[in-house]
């Protein structure tokens, strides 16, 4: 049976640190997968569809070279990386959109940071990783 481990990235300290702790959970199985998957969201109903586009595009870009560098680096550790990059819905929470895909996916854990690069630092738990932790459908593992 393969594991299949999801680490939601955004490019902050606490998500690649998640996707080493994948890696060290996904050292204890032999047939293993770990899916590496960003959220891009538009950037809002106030802003012109060109521009949110341009925004949308560009950031997508930025996490598809940040998840191709990470597969490039663990090429060698015999472990299958999958990477994505969503196009998230404006009205739901990018953890939301993580939750869905681990569902389509058949995944047996999440990974997340704590916190991410949003534009209000939680003092708690972020708003992506506390939705992903009251809304999956498979146990979550939070990294500090």
């Amino acid at each position: 049976m393969t594991k299949k481990i999801l680490v939601a990235y955004d490019g902050s300290e606490p998500s690649k640190q998640a996707v080493m702790e994948a890696k060290n959970h996904a050292i204890e199985t032999v047939d293993r997968e770990i899916h590496v998957v960003s959220v891009v969201k538009p950037t809002g109903p106030f802003t012109n569809a060109a521009v949110s586009k341009s925004i949308g595009d560009e950031m997508a870009k930025k996490y598809e070279k940040e998840l191709e560098f990470i597969k490039e680096e663990n090429e060698d550790e015999n472990i299958t990386i999958v990477t994505n990059v969503l196009v998230g819905e404006l009205e739901n929470n990018p953890g939301e959109d993580v939750c869905t895909y681990a569902e389509e996916q058949g995944i047996d854990m999440i990974i997340v940071g704590s916190r991410g690069l949003g534009n209000v630092k939680r003092i708690f738990l972020g708003s992506v990783s506390n939705n992903i932790v009251q809304h999956a459908t498979c146990p979550v593992l939070v990294m500090k």
